[in-house]
């Protein structure tokens, strides 16, 4: 069975979703969740899809919906919450400025290549 981190790799991965980080926080004193996943889109367009993409393909593989989700209003960071797993799915810059692998430098990350 594939897990919901790999489908939502995959669905990012369909949008053409790029620099994607996966940061273990299972250890981390504090953490809001197990995991956090993070992928930067070129455009509020492409944020908003990846998210979609998501959504629609954890639902569908894995009959999971998300807790919550937010951020579909301006589109420059989306947060789509499945409890052990967050999806954080930023424009550039705005992933820039915010910085979230740096604020959890101290838990595992693993770089996921772009797709070809």
């Amino acid at each position: 069975m594939t897990s919901i981190s790999e489908i939502i790799i995959s669905a990012i991965q369909d949008k053409k979703g790029h620099d994607i980080k996966e940061i273990d926080l299972s250890k981390v004193d504090g953490a809001p969740c197990q995991q956090f996943l993070v992928c930067t889109g070129n455009s509020t367009t492409q944020v908003s899809a990846i998210a979609d993409n998501v959504r629609e393909e954890v639902q569908k593989q894995a009959g999971e919906k998300p807790i919550n989700y937010d951020g579909y209003r301006n589109s420059q960071w989306i947060v789509v919450d499945y409890g052990d797993i967050m999806l954080h799915v930023f424009l550039p810059d705005t992933r820039s400025f915010y910085r979230l692998e740096q604020l959890w430098s101290d838990a595992p990350t693993r770089d996921i290549p772009d797709p070809e």
